[in-house]
């Protein structure tokens, strides 16, 4: 090697030295969010600004570069520069969107995916040999690198007041629900779920103070008694170049606080029970907070409470009847019940039911009885009439021996019942056959004054033997029968 090369190669060293000897001299910072997380499938915006020294008079070609991994400048750690487009390693996409003359570094890489998950540096270069620096996370300034993680799922959104929310009743309620956006271009939708029907609900897109963005939404109403324990839900809907969307939510419990409510009294049994039976009366309402509720118990003519408790328990008598009525208390407030009305039993106004009852029954018992006997009287006319014209001007054989006129006393009449048959003399009333030796008396006052007969009674005796003859007399006064 000759002496002028040897003079050159020195003067390129020294020179190349005094170069970056003066950049290092240089003071520079960059401000970027230390983490951001991004959902596979869609994109993340690296938020990035950058401050140098003197940077207006060293304004002339600006090339910004993203390295993996590395905060060494090493080829095989740089993944995008703004000049060469084609650098771009293991993604498919890195934009810069900021304007590197204005020292806006803001990146945006699309279409992560888990194995993009790491640490990413920005490195600034300004031509010919101006500047050249990779803003090092091992100073002090530990806001100079990033770190990207990518999830599969997005985390769920975060609602404020993030835990169960206590308000008293009429007053104002905000609720205020944020999902992150790490990828503006898409950012997540919001929805509400079970919210007040009143609620007022505005939703945008807002920049925190990291420069990183979310979408916030809040939820204003006025809080009601009917909203005490309801679960308010936020749900976070995230778009992805994927089949299917990802939705997440989260949810608090309202606590309204407010006095007693829908006071009212049940009673059991019933309200209108007979006298000496057990009644509960049980005061029921609606307050916030319960725990500490009090109930008096009041009777309507008593200035005084008679009771209290939320139950009132009694045997009830006659002077236990009345209206009632009930107090509910917290520290909040109270409310009475409206009047309800304990009655007894009237136990004579069944009786005088079941009396009247007994009374129609027994009408028509008597009346069907009276006609029984109608027709019994009536049977027993049309028999005796019926003998009587058959047998006048006639005499028969009574024991083959004794012969009735009409001037005798009784009558013998001889009755058998071969082959159970009866003499068509006798009517139906008269198939009742009496037992031997049984005397049936019927009067005859009616018969009297007809065909100037005197017959007055018949005796019948029915026999096992045979069928007899009967010889009957019209002056016949008694019948006998035997």
């Amino acid at each position: 090697m000759s002496v002028f090369q040897i003079m050159s190669f020195f003067i390129i060293i020294i020179s190349s030295v005094f170069l970056h000897t003066h950049s290092a001299d240089d003071i520079y910072s960059a401000v970027m969010p230390q983490t951001v997380t991004a959902l596979t499938g869609s994109c993340v915006q690296i938020p990035c600004t950058f401050n140098i020294s003197n940077f207006e008079d060293k304004l002339n070609t600006i090339i910004g570069i993203w390295l993996k991994n590395k905060s060494q400048f090493e080829k095989d750690s740089l993944i995008v520069s703004n000049i060469s487009k084609n650098i771009i390693r293991g993604f498919s996409d890195i934009q810069i969107t900021g304007n590197l003359s204005e020292g806006n570094c803001t990146t945006v890489f699309y279409n992560l995916m888990k194995n993009h998950s790491d640490l990413y540096y920005f490195r600034l270069e300004m031509e010919p040999d101006v500047f050249k620096a990779t803003f090092n996370p091992n100073q002090p300034d530990s806001r100079k690198t990033v770190k990207i993680t990518v999830i599969d799922s997005p985390q769920p959104p975060e609602l404020k007041p993030n835990c169960s929310r206590y308000v008293m009743e009429n007053t104002t309620v905000n609720l205020i629900c944020s999902a992150e956006a790490p990828c503006p271009k898409q950012p997540p939708t919001i929805s509400w779920s079970n919210n007040p029907e009143s609620a007022n609900i505005t939703t945008q897109l807002q920049e925190k103070p990291d420069k990183t963005q979310s979408v916030f939404s809040n939820m204003t109403f006025k809080a009601s008694y009917m909203d005490h324990r309801r679960n308010i839900s936020c749900i976070a809907t995230y778009p992805r170049n994927t089949s299917n969307y990802s939705t997440v939510e989260t949810t608090v419990m309202l606590q309204v606080l407010f006095p007693p409510k829908e006071t009212h009294i049940t009673i059991n049994p019933s309200a209108s029970v007979s006298v000496g039976t057990n009644v509960t009366l049980t005061c029921r309402s609606k307050a916030s907070p319960s725990n500490d509720m009090n109930y008096t118990w009041y009777k309507r003519g008593q200035e005084t409470p008679i009771a209290w408790g939320k139950r009132n328990s009694f045997i009830v008598t006659n002077n236990k009847t009345g209206f009632y009525f009930c107090t509910a208390q917290n520290k909040h407030g109270n409310q009475s019940s409206a009047y309800i009305q304990l009655t007894v039993e009237d136990i004579s106004q069944d009786m005088g039911q079941d009396g009247h009852s007994m009374l129609i029954i027994g009408c028509v018992g008597g009346i069907v009885a009276a006609l029984m006997l109608s027709a019994l009287g009536f049977c027993t006319r049309t028999r005796t009439k019926t003998h009587r014209g058959d047998n006048v001007g006639e005499k028969y054989s009574l024991n083959q021996d004794e012969i009735i006129d009409r001037n005798s006393t009784y009558a013998t009449v001889t009755m058998t019942n071969q082959d159970n048959k009866i003499s068509d003399d006798y009517s139906m009333c008269e198939r009742k056959t009496k037992t031997d030796h049984d005397k049936v008396k019927v009067s005859t006052n009616e018969d009297d004054n007809e065909k100037g007969s005197d017959v007055v009674y018949a005796q019948v005796h029915v026999l096992q033997n045979k069928t007899k003859a009967i010889s009957v007399v019209p002056e016949v006064i008694y019948a006998q029968v035997t």
